[in-house]
């Protein structure tokens, strides 16, 4: 008896980390923005925004369930990686059996996303279909984007842009000028976890033949990279403070720099090793707390 329950929570455990727990908050974030974007301008739609919800954490652990199957199918997780562990590669999930449950994933995202096209129309059909097809393209098929230095734009695109925008659009069904800029600065603040992950990963990327953009940038171009992604989010509402000074709650995401800051320095004094696991799991919890402190702004600005 003993050992059973031992089995099944080794099996459960193993699950959990296939879904890759800590990258969530890229989940959460673009779909709390567009939800407190609605409310803002009175468009707020509950259902639709627990629908939006579901069909983008159900895609992320899609993505990640995929970035785990077809890594290991391409040797790209290796045993000398630094990162936490791969289901896969290290034998916990056989990959027949996480392959069925990715496609399973994928099929139950379906059954929110069916009930928002029904609400938006075309619109979001093309949007679903697209962020499927992206997110098996991330890791999978004959030109996969994270091994041709596109992942961090796939990432911008669809956890920023796309995410926030179609989160906006279900409820309010039409867009404002202000949706794409709110999704572009969410968008900067996920990209950083990626930059993140793929510059822990470089040498043993490289070595795979896995061109990430932090291959091709190098260690040194990487830490810029994640440097300009922060700074980037941060003058964003300075400068639409400035342009519109009634709106200075939209400067309450500056409150999280003093855990931006820290994170900057780990990346600039370590640009390798498994510290920047650390920094990893705190740039999603940073993207996150930044997200909801500009979610709050957006509530509270006229």
């Amino acid at each position: 008896m003993l050992k059973v329950h031992s089995d099944t929570t080794g099996r459960v455990r193993a699950w959990l980390l296939a879904t890759r727990p800590k990258t969530l908050p890229a989940a959460i974030a673009p779909v709390v923005v567009g939800t407190a974007l609605a409310y803002a301008d009175r468009r707020l739609a509950l259902l639709p925004a627990l629908a939006a919800w579901a069909v983008a954490l159900l895609l992320q652990v899609g993505v990640n369930l995929a970035n785990d199957y077809f890594d290991f199918q391409k040797g790209i997780d290796t045993a000398d990686r630094l990162g936490p562990i791969r289901v896969t590669q290290s034998g916990l999930i056989p990959p027949d059996r996480l392959k069925s449950v990715m496609i399973i994933v994928f099929a139950v995202t379906l059954l929110p996303g069916f009930y928002l096209a029904a609400r938006g129309g075309w619109p979001v059909v093309i949007i679903g279909a697209a962020s499927i097809v992206a997110a098996l393209a991330y890791s999978g098929g004959p030109y996969p984007l994270a091994s041709h230095a596109l992942g961090d734009l796939f990432v911008f695109i669809f956890f920023g842009l796309v995410a926030v925008c179609g989160t906006y659009y279900v409820q309010a069904l039409r867009l404002t000028p202000m949706v794409p800029v709110m999704g572009a600065m969410v968008g900067l603040m996920i990209t950083a976890i990626l930059v993140v992950n793929n510059l822990r990963d470089i040498e043993t990327d490289r070595r795979a033949g896995k061109q990430t953009l932090a291959v091709v940038l190098g260690a040194r171009g990487t830490q810029f990279e994640y440097s300009l992604l922060l700074s980037s989010a941060y003058l964003m509402p300075v400068i639409i403070w400035l342009r519109d000074p009634k709106v200075g709650a939209i400067l309450l995401p500056l409150l999280s720099l003093p855990w931006a800051l820290p994170l900057n320095r780990i990346i600039w004094q370590n640009p390798a090793g498994a510290i920047l696991n650390q920094a990893l799991a705190g740039t999603a919890r940073l993207a996150l707390l930044f997200s909801l402190l500009l979610s709050v702004g957006l509530i509270l600005s006229p």
